[in-house]
């Protein structure tokens, strides 16, 4: 075997009451896609930080082309060849896709009377292009990153890393966000720039997805490597093992359904988008207690305008919306919360939780004005203490302490603390929109398994997903969107992923097929 392009002896990364990473070995070898597999905090994105020169290894030795060397920030690594696409862009919104590329590595048209002259925004514009056109990976670049849809964004992190020279590429989660077509299409990137001869660690805890694209997957668990192996001598219900430590089951238990009077009813809604387009276009449909209705679609057919309609975050054009039987199409979040009605958010930081608040305040912030965890009108800390120690606890939330920010939790772990939130307060309707992105296999299996204990408890369930396996496994009846519109509903046994797929393309279904109820 040839000298690895990147190897890593003993590393260990301490922080405050954690031990992150516990003396890990790791080696990419030339023109190879290596996986790091594990749970949320097992400590890949760590190790990867520690690579690309975000974090300072406490302990051990990183050798580049079988020469040791010292990785100060990302400067150091992006000098060295190393390139990092993070699960959370760093683009700027209201610049270009130029412009993004330019921050802090500014191409000029030389130099006048000794100072830097103009920027030379068009000679980067066509080295861009013919970056993407090279790996497959075509953007705009006068397009502005606030119009590109996240598959685009992750293109353009990919071009970015590429344009400052990376030869290895380090991919965090990068399908976290992303569809299944989109996925494939950034599988085709991989092997395109593989094809190339690039380098690439994918980080992920799919497990579906290492055994399809990796060339060698490494699994980590609580800091420490469990072991290295390969596709060909692995499956999946072997590495759930080796990243939970116990068994997994990987498919959905539940028995059927027994539903109820409905929760849910949406009437003929209409609802415009930020540009002031019609995302949603006459959309009804009814949930019923002790259901989950599932809705599929490909990312971007009006699901997240529906369920912000549905949460009050975003104003109604036109329609009706009764939760239990009261009209909440024009109420504010508050009120509708208060009609017992649960919500996990597709975007977690920007509707889930406060960031720089500790976990033990973002786990109650639907609550915090109610006994126990307020009298009159101040704050019982003990009481919100407690909690929080209970939640973490039973979710398995990986934290120091319940007074760490939840900002620097892990994407997974912050997922777990507004599912915990919301799964444990008395409600009657859950909207759970993209419940285990980012999650891990156990993790999943977990959620899964308190979703259907939600309906088996009579409430219903109101499940939005990208991914047909959860669709598929956890729904007792299914809608399909496209365009704003529903194109069909059928009980889940009726379903299958070729005819949700078909759906989800725009191809409807004759007239008789669908049925609102």
């Amino acid at each position: 075997m040839s000298e690895p392009v990147l190897r890593l002896v003993g590393i260990s990364k301490r922080f405050p009451g954690v031990l992150a990473n516990d003396n890990v070995d790791f080696e990419l070898a030339p023109g190879e896609i290596h996986a790091l597999l594990g749970e949320n905090g097992a400590g890949k994105t760590t190790l990867m930080n520690v690579v690309y020169g975000l974090y300072k290894q406490d302990e051990g030795q990183i050798f580049i082309d079988g020469r040791q060397v010292e990785i100060h920030d990302p400067n150091d690594a992006l000098a060295r060849g190393i390139g990092m696409v993070h699960q959370h862009f760093m683009l700027v919104p209201v610049m270009t896709v130029t412009e993004n590329m330019m921050l802090g590595h500014e191409t000029t048209r030389g130099l006048r009377l000794g100072l830097l002259s103009d920027l030379d925004p068009d000679r980067v514009a066509e080295e861009i292009k013919a970056l993407g056109d090279k790996h497959g990976l075509s953007i705009d670049p006068e397009a502005y990153v606030r119009d590109l849809s996240v598959g685009e964004e992750q293109r353009v992190e990919i071009v970015k890393a590429l344009y400052r020279g990376a030869e290895v590429l380090i991919l965090d989660e990068p399908t976290a966000v992303l569809t299944p077509q989109e996925a494939e299409d950034l599988f085709s990137i991989m092997r395109s720039l593989i094809a190339e001869g690039k380098s690439i660690i994918f980080i992920t805890h799919k497990l579906k997805e290492v055994l399809v694209i990796a060339d060698r997957i490494t699994v980590l668990r609580d800091g420490r490597v469990v072991g290295t192996t390969e596709p060909s001598k692995t499956t999946e219900a072997e590495l759930a093992a080796m990243m939970v430590g116990r068994e997994v089951i990987l498919q959905v238990e539940k028995g059927p359904a027994a539903p109820g009077e409905a929760v849910l009813e949406v009437q003929d809604l209409q609802v415009r988008d930020l540009r002031e387009q019609m995302a949603i276009r006459g959309v009804s449909f009814t949930v019923r207690a002790g259901e989950i209705f599932g809705i599929a679609g490909v990312q971007g057919n009006g699901q997240a305008e529906l369920v912000e309609a549905l949460t009050g975050l975003t104003p109604v054009e036109g329609g009706h919306i009764f939760m239990n039987g009261q009209e909440t199409t024009h109420l504010r979040p508050r009120a509708i919360t208060e009609t017992g009605i649960a919500h996990v958010p597709e975007d977690r930081h920007k509707h889930g939780l406060v960031l720089v608040y500790p976990l033990d305040e973002n786990l109650v912030l639907q609550t915090y004005y109610l006994p126990p965890f307020a009298k009159r009108t101040f704050l019982q800390p003990k009481e919100v203490r407690e909690n929080a120690i209970r939640l973490i606890q039973e979710f398995d939330v990986r934290t120091p302490s319940v007074r760490t920010h939840a900002g620097s939790l892990s994407g997974g772990n912050q997922q777990k603390v507004i599912v915990a939130r919301e799964l444990s307060r008395d409600i009657r309707l859950l909207i759970a929109n993209q419940p285990t992105r980012g999650l891990d296999v156990g993790s999943i299996e977990f959620i899964h398994r308190r979703i259907v204990e939600k309906r088996d408890e009579g409430v219903g369930v109101l499940l939005v997903s990208s991914e047909l396996d959860e669709i598929l496994g956890l729904s007792d009846r299914i809608a399909v969107m496209y365009a704003g519109e529903i194109l069909a509903v059928m009980p889940a046994e009726e379903a299958t992923k070729e005819r949700l797929g078909l759906l989800m393309a725009g191809v409807r279904e004759a007239p008789d097929s669908i049925a609102a109820d």
